[in-house]
């Protein structure tokens, strides 16, 4: 398999040969503007085609966002796929990576040499089959709020675009904070997905600015998401720079 659909009409209709994989797609724009949700329409049709998805979402404090995330934007339950996620949690206190509880486990992902660690933990927990693993990796933005490890984070997210990009990467970032850091994993991502949006009322866009070897359609649309969905991904945006920016700033 070379490509995926995503099984939503206003997604495909700008993908008619699909998303390429393996590659990394990148969703960048500003904080609070959907781009989670965007991500959970990939997710939802690549756990419905029987990959697998590690969930590495640094900016909610638990995973009950996920999952309701899921179910509103694509009526999907995740309890339906146990067997095909895993859940990597950010904690920037630790000093490296904690053992497995079911599908889950605790990881210090600023530092560059644990953000490999538990990468392989986490494909090592899900099976390799249909589309293959997916890395669902969100806010990633935040990690680059350490002093000490901001270039050697920022050089594993670029090397997972360069590689041999096996599994498959979905990044998420924003631009509104280290937008210049963003800017260089924007030059590198295989596929670039650019949102935004506005208030009053509260709605988003989306446009595909590139994607790899395959036809696309670049016009920017309104992503039909409700206003509720859309303000919550703007109160887990709110919490990330109040709770996770200066644990991060520590390290």
């Amino acid at each position: 398999m070379n490509r995926i659909y995503t099984q939503t009409d206003w997604f495909d209709g700008l993908l008619p040969e699909g998303l390429p994989i393996p590659s990394l797609t990148l969703l960048s724009g500003p904080g609070g503007s959907g781009k989670p949700l965007i991500g959970n329409v990939i997710t939802a049709s690549w756990l419905r085609q029987g990959g697998s998805v590690i969930f590495m979402s640094l900016q909610y404090p638990d995973h009950s966002f996920i999952e309701a995330g899921l179910k509103t934007v694509s009526q999907l339950d995740l309890g339906d796929y146990q067997k095909q996620i895993a859940f990597i949690e950010l904690d920037a206190e630790l000093d490296g990576i904690t053992s497995p509880i079911g599908n889950r486990f605790k990881a210090n992902v600023v530092k560059p040499d644990v953000w490999d660690a538990a990468i392989d933990q986490a494909c090592s927990m899900v099976p390799d089959e249909g589309p293959g693993i997916l890395i669902f990796a969100s806010a990633l933005n935040l990690l680059l709020f350490s002093p000490t490890y901001k270039n050697g984070i920022l050089e594993k997210m670029l090397a997972a675009a360069t590689e041999d990009q096996k599994p498959t990467y979905l990044f998420s970032a924003s631009t509104t904070a280290k937008a210049e850091e963003i800017a260089e994993l924007e030059a590198a991502a295989t596929n670039l997905i650019m949102t935004r949006s506005t208030k009053e009322p509260f709605r988003l866009y989306m446009q595909i600015k590139r994607i790899d070897g395959k036809e696309f359609i670049s016009n920017e649309i309104e992503v039909p998401f409700s206003a509720n969905s859309l303000l919550d991904v703007k109160e887990v945006a709110d919490h990330s720079r109040k709770k996770v920016i200066p644990l991060v700033s520590k390290l």
